[in-house]
């Protein structure tokens, strides 16, 4: 992501979202490698989107090397789990065909404060699973070869026409900075008390979230298209809305909830209000149209597949454990900025009381995210 300055006052922090938002590093119990399985969830119900279109790829154009990014990959188990399927997927084609199955080109892209290195601890054991599959000619004997790219995908990453295939899950719905207009002529915060669009918000604070939405989009359009084959494709997952209201509940409820949680540290004098008005997050989750509007200005791409997907993040039936499952999701993710902003000692008191609003929550409802399934082809 595209560096960036969080607008605030003297007494705050800046915060460049490109050197400081990383998912929690390592491997305890507040890490993102422990705090994933709601994203994984998400990886899931497009696996089979993202596996057919890669093989699909393969297929027509049967590379010798066939080379395939993963931008957004994060860290921990996720990172190499649709990366096996997919070569698992076109080493079954080769063996079917009797043709040998190409060389692997992986290259697993994140922001430089990324915990690359827990990917690369799990190599051994991506590699056992790589001998089993060789061992028994199901794969057709693949080579496979790992590479971690550092940077923003708001910009150029990879040489020119030189990958068959990306995938983005979890990811896009990031933005490359804070929004501009989120503070008034007198550099007083607009959107008081909140760190996302809500239903109290002025207009002005969704439309500037759209317009840096509308600039990041087109961007990262134009840079893989420069990237991609021609007949390459892309699968991108990210969350998004049903509706055209900004106010979507499912994709804003968390981030209420948030905001309450941090009036309760306000008002028990742990958290400063001025503090809380100048924190606005580097979100934004699109609706459909303005997916396909941004696609259709850019021209690169033939938007060949768009769907929303609903996901229940209440699926245990215990409102306790869904709840305690998402506030750890949402740490694992936000830890880093809020630490930056607010100081890491507020954060164990931030989660306690969130945790519990979730849970509230999830007993009196269900709980549902909106996740958008991509598929685009470079023309």
């Amino acid at each position: 992501m595209a560096s960036s300055l969080l607008h605030c006052s003297d007494k705050l922090p800046f915060m460049n979202v490109e050197t400081i938002l990383h998912m929690k590093e390592g491997l305890d119990e507040n890490s993102y490698a422990q705090n994933s399985s709601l994203q994984k969830r998400g990886m899931d119900t497009l696996k089979s989107l993202i596996v057919n279109s890669a093989t699909d790829v393969y297929i027509s154009q049967m590379p010798e090397r066939f080379t395939v990014a993963d931008l957004g990959c994060s860290s921990g188990p996720n990172a190499l789990c649709l990366v096996e399927d997919i070569v698992g997927s076109i080493g079954k084609i080769g063996c079917r065909s009797s043709q040998p199955p190409p060389e692997f080109s992986v290259l697993l892209n994140d922001l430089p404060t990324n915990d690359f290195n827990s990917i690369f601890f799990s190599l051994p054991e991506f590699t056992d699973r790589l001998k089993s599959a060789a061992k028994s000619d199901e794969w057709g004997r693949p080579m496979v070869f790992l590479s971690g790219v550092p940077g923003s995908f708001y910009g150029r990453l990879f040489p020119r026409t030189s990958v068959h295939f990306i995938c983005s899950c979890s990811s896009l719905h990031w933005l490359s900075q804070v929004p501009h207009g989120l503070f008034d002529e007198t550099n007083m915060p607009i959107n008081k008390g909140k760190m996302y669009i809500s239903s109290t918000s002025p207009d002005s604070v969704s439309v500037a979230y759209w317009r840096q939405f509308q600039r990041d989009f087109s961007l990262f359009l134009k840079s893989r298209a420069a990237e991609v084959f021609p007949g390459g494709r892309m699968v991108l997952a990210m969350l998004g809305r049903q509706t055209g209201d900004c106010v979507d509940k499912r994709t804003t409820f968390l981030w209420e909830l948030l905001s309450e949680s941090f009036a309760a540290l306000v008002s028990q004098g742990l958290v400063e209000q001025d503090k809380v008005d100048a924190y606005n997050v580097p979100f934004y989750a699109p609706s459909l149209e303005e997916i396909e509007v941004e696609v259709r200005l850019e021209g690169s791409f033939s938007l060949d597949y768009v769907q929303t997907y609903e996901i229940n993040l209440s699926s245990s039936g215990d409102a306790k454990e869904d709840g305690r499952t998402v506030s750890m999701a949402i740490r694992a993710i936000q830890e880093s900025m809020l630490s930056h902003h607010f100081g890491p000692h507020i954060v164990d008191a931030l989660f306690h009381k969130y945790t519990e609003l979730v849970t509230e929550s999830m007993e009196r409802e269900e709980v549902k995210s909106v996740q958008i399934g991509v598929v685009l082809s470079r023309l």
